[in-house]
């Protein structure tokens, strides 16, 4: 019979004969299956059909049908799509980050960067540091979970004032010195206010750790104390991040004055300061003391970093603070990572140690002062349209402002297409902008040849 039950049982038989034979062996004929169970020949098409399209045989026109090759399964496509239910609606967005940490490819000139260009980095000093450091005995133990003493000792003597190395903790330089403090001081959903511009890692730190940042804005002068008071009020905020000195991405530097303030402030609302001070070793003029120096009250939670000063490798900064607060910065450290690697601490110790340290300091400022003052020039001659409202005592950048109604992203994007790379504005804002802005980096290139091409190339685009 020609109806559907018999088109199946016709191809489950065929289908086990398939499983019994080697692939391209010849089935029988239609016709020897038309004459052994008595079947039409369109029967026996239409089962040959639905085992040809689950791909059990082929047919071959004059030939017959034979066992099709085995084929490898298609395995699925992976789907970690139900991670996004997993995983809730809090991004980690790292873009700023990693825009900075992005290495040039061949013939793009970095107008870029948060470190010294490798050739200004003491890496003979930190070579024979690192070796001395290893000869010790004692260099693979356990160090104290808060760092070792000299270190700490030696970190409190840099800051000042009434510190002391019971103060410092140790930690893996000063993005994750930014992790541990905004964790440590603020829950989950509470705000934190920031500069405005600011940092970008200090806001995807922030973002990280589940807090609302909220703008204060700045002036020549850095942030100003009467917007300062008024966002503590209006938020109820109980931690304020700031650079006071060069702040990033300004220039700007708190005078003795306007820190006193901005300590009044914070006292007065309740609230942490935690004092970004990355630049201190990058000053070319003399500059306030630390907050932190300033402050018998534990009000600010200190962070000084050896990082931009040396070597990007060389993670280990100083997290200075009291009180309780100092107690759950330890925890929150030890905790996450333990503590820092104790040949990394060594390496640092023997390095500041040395008098190689304080000729590197030097030689970083001259050379600071040289390349700023070229890309200042480059500037003037090549992108006058770049508006430069400040003129930072150091550092490694050069705030610019741009046209009005020029497009940013366009003007990076050309750049980036010319050969040079340089920094946004928008990432610097936790808020809207208000206005087109690059960062300039003069100690990303490697010379001050690099440096002037880099300039030209930006100012091409910003004449085309």
């Amino acid at each position: 019979m020609d109806d559907d039950s018999s088109i199946a049982r016709l191809a489950a038989m065929l289908r086990e004969e398939t499983q019994r034979a080697r692939p391209g062996d010849k089935l029988p004929s239609s016709r020897d299956l038309m004459r052994r169970l008595g079947v039409s020949p369109v029967t026996v098409s239409r089962a040959i059909a639905l085992l040809a399209a689950e791909g059990r045989v082929v047919t071959r026109p004059g030939s017959g049908v034979f066992v099709a090759p085995v084929r490898e399964p298609i395995a699925e496509a992976p789907d970690p799509s139900w991670q996004t239910v997993a995983l809730g609606d809090r991004m980690v967005d790292d873009r700023g980050v990693v825009s900075l940490l992005a290495r040039p490819a061949d013939g793009v000139v970095p107008l870029t960067g948060g470190y010294l260009n490798p050739a200004l980095r003491p890496v003979k000093a930190l070579a024979a540091a690192a070796a001395r450091a290893v000869r010790r005995p004692d260099t693979w133990a356990m160090p104290p979970l808060n760092g070792l003493a000299e270190l700490r000792r030696w970190f409190a003597g840099e800051v000042g004032g009434t510190v002391t190395q019971n103060d410092v903790l140790v930690v893996s330089g000063g993005q994750a010195a930014l992790t541990h403090a905004f964790r440590a001081l603020a829950a989950p959903g509470a705000p934190v206010l920031v500069e405005t511009p600011t940092y970008p890692g200090a806001l995807a730190a922030a973002g990280a750790a589940g807090l609302r940042a909220t703008a204060v804005p700045v002036d020549s002068g850095g942030v100003r104390p009467d917007l300062l008071a008024e966002a503590f009020a209006v938020t109820g905020a109980r931690v304020f991040y700031c650079q006071p000195t060069l702040h990033n991405p300004t220039g700007a530097t708190l005078t003795r004055e306007r820190r006193d303030q901005v300590l009044a402030v914070a006292r007065a609302a309740g609230a942490f300061v935690i004092e970004d001070d990355f630049a201190r070793y990058l000053t070319t003029g003399p500059v306030a003391p630390p907050m932190v120096a300033m402050d018998p009250h534990g009000t600010v939670v200190h962070i000084l970093s050896l990082s931009k000063i040396s070597s990007p490798s060389l993670r280990v900064a100083g997290l200075i603070a009291r009180g309780p607060a100092a107690h759950r910065l330890r925890a929150v450290q030890v905790v996450e990572s333990f503590f820092v690697a104790r040949p990394l601490q060594e390496t640092a110790l023997e390095l500041v140690g040395s008098p190689a340290w304080r000729r590197h300091l030097g030689a970083v400022r001259q050379e600071i002062a040289t390349r700023q003052a070229a890309l200042l020039a480059g500037l003037a001659r090549h992108a006058p349209s770049a508006v430069v409202g400040l003129v930072p005592g150091g550092g490694m950048h050069v705030w610019v402002r741009l046209p009005p109604g020029t497009d940013e992203g366009a003007v990076v994007e050309a750049a980036r297409l010319g050969g040079v790379l340089v920094s946004p504005g928008r990432i610097y804002y936790p808020s809207e902008p208000p206005g087109p802005r690059l960062r300039l980096t003069h100690t990303a290139p490697d010379n001050l040849a690099e440096l002037d091409e880099g300039i030209r190339r930006l100012g091409a685009v910003l004449t085309s």
